[in-house]
């Protein structure tokens, strides 16, 4: 197995691609979502609750065209107050 640092997967657009939203208030951590993807299609599902109930994490599904878009996608959720974590 070569694990060559300088090689990253083919990606081939459009394509099926996956968020992980985490954030302490789901209200507003869909309002970012709609915001970021206005005018894709694309689905949410939640995923898991903290412990104490504090941070929720949704699964953002969607096709995403290209890599720009893609990439926008995650600056508009990550530049968001309402989303603490995506990836």
């Amino acid at each position: 197995m070569n694990l060559d640092s300088d090689k990253r997967p083919e990606i081939i657009y459009p394509c099926q691609w996956s968020y992980k939203i985490i954030g302490n208030n789901i209200d507003k951590m869909i309002e970012a979502i709609e915001s970021a993807v206005s005018g894709l299609n694309y689905d949410v599902t939640p995923s898991n609750i903290s412990k104490k109930g504090n941070y929720y994490s949704l699964n953002l599904t969607l096709t995403v065209p290209n890599k720009v878009v893609r990439d926008l996608i995650y600056q508009k959720l990550d530049s968001s107050d309402s989303v603490k974590i995506v990836f």
